[in-house]
């Protein structure tokens, strides 16, 4: 059988392209090298704005929904902030990648899971995807194998432009009711933040540096002190570390009947390293340049870059220009912004879509260099 487009990866970006590609009615194989559903580490915060994107309800893979966020510096100088419009989702990615999944097989979709790629290779016009068991092919090929996966590379695109970052998680499991507000902590971690995530029977508790100027610091050291701010136990804690792949620049994302998709693309904000959304975005937009290309348009593909780096790409160079401010002077950046009930509102308006960076990013890098040369002035 020749599949219209094989996709290697299930996450986020993998799973939302199968779902369209599928619903359109084109014959897709998604390939997954763990056995699904599988555990992601993962903070879990996602934006009900992706509801827009689809025609299935998402209630049954949320965990649960929160709307006060609190802010500490130092596990100190407390501000909270209930999120008046938008409430935040909070997922289990095992629950909420393969629900996704599911809504794409059951429009056809092709799955197999414990499944590695071996390799590929484009031969005519179609791409030869080698497993251990066999040889699947595909007219399309969409790479969405994450940030550590071989498929941006084996398809040519050696030199991406992305900052690796690094995070740790812990998975900690309780029987008592939850908290339900959502944590942020700026001053124990360097160039970068650390998290306390809610779900309906437990907490995903992280940390990660996303700047290039951070410093090697013992994360698992850093979450044992933030835990104690809860008063949590950590005995029966589950840890990861994982990378992230965060937008670096503007680049090619396709190739001969093929693209990039999800942290395989480097698509996560440089700033808050949000990954969900932006990865069910892209696959999104390859499902709709795959159709577009299965229908004839020779230049589907190409336009797939084009409104990545024009929809996406844009304002990630905002979120970027952030990033290197605050995380650079993130205690300035505490106090003159995180500090603001206002702040946590545009904030949230952007991770809902209702703003874009480019709409405030210019007034947030003046009020941030002003407060900077009036701090070095004194």
């Amino acid at each position: 059988m020749i599949f219209d487009c094989i996709i290697v990866g299930s996450g986020p970006a993998g799973a939302t392209a199968a779902y369209h590609l599928a619903k359109k009615g084109h014959s897709i194989l998604v390939i997954d090298k763990a056995i699904l559903p599988r555990y992601k580490p993962c903070g879990g915060g996602v934006s009900p704005i992706v509801q827009d994107w689809f025609d299935f309800d998402f209630s049954p893979a949320i965990s649960l929904k929160t709307v006060m966020v609190y802010y500490t510096w130092n596990k100190s100088e407390p501000i909270e902030v209930e999120l008046k419009i938008n409430p935040i989702w909070m997922v289990r990615r095992e629950v909420f990648d393969y629900f996704i999944l599911k809504q794409a097989i059951s429009k056809g979709a092709t799955v197999r899971d414990n499944t590695e790629v071996l390799g590929i290779e484009f031969q005519s016009d179609r791409w030869l995807v080698k497993t251990p068991e066999d040889t699947y092919t595909g007219r399309y090929l969409i790479g969405a194998d994450g940030a550590k996966g071989p498929l941006a590379k084996w398809l040519g695109f050696t030199k991406q432009k992305k900052l690796v970052a690094g995070a740790l998680e812990l998975e900690i499991p309780t029987s008592k009711p939850v908290d339900m507000k959502t944590y942020f902590e700026f001053g124990l971690v360097n160039s970068g933040y650390g998290w306390n995530f809610p779900k309906a029977d437990g907490y995903s508790l992280g940390a990660g540096a996303f700047s290039k100027q951070r410093k090697a610091q013992n994360f698992k050291r850093i979450l044992e002190d933030y835990a104690t701010f809860f008063n949590l136990n950590l005995d029966n804690a589950t840890e990861c570390g994982h990378p992230i792949s965060l937008w670096d620049g503007q680049q090619k994302l396709h190739t001969q009947n093929a693209v990039l998709a999800g942290e395989a693309a480097c698509v996560v904000d440089p700033f808050t390293a949000e990954g969900i959304r932006p990865s069910i975005f892209s696959g999104l937009k390859a499902a709709e340049a795959i159709n577009q290309a299965l229908g004839g348009d020779i230049n589907a593909l190409d336009k797939y870059t084009e409104v990545m780096n024009e929809e996406w790409g844009n304002q990630m160079m905002f979120a970027q220009k952030l990033a290197q401010i605050f995380y650079r002077f993130p205690q300035l950046g505490y106090q003159i912004a995180v500090k603001k009930p206002s702040a946590t509102a545009t904030m949230s308006r952007i991770f809902a879509g209702e703003l874009s960076y480019s709409d405030v990013a210019n007034k947030g890098i003046k009020l941030l260099q002003k407060s900077l040369f009036n701090f070095n002035s004194k």
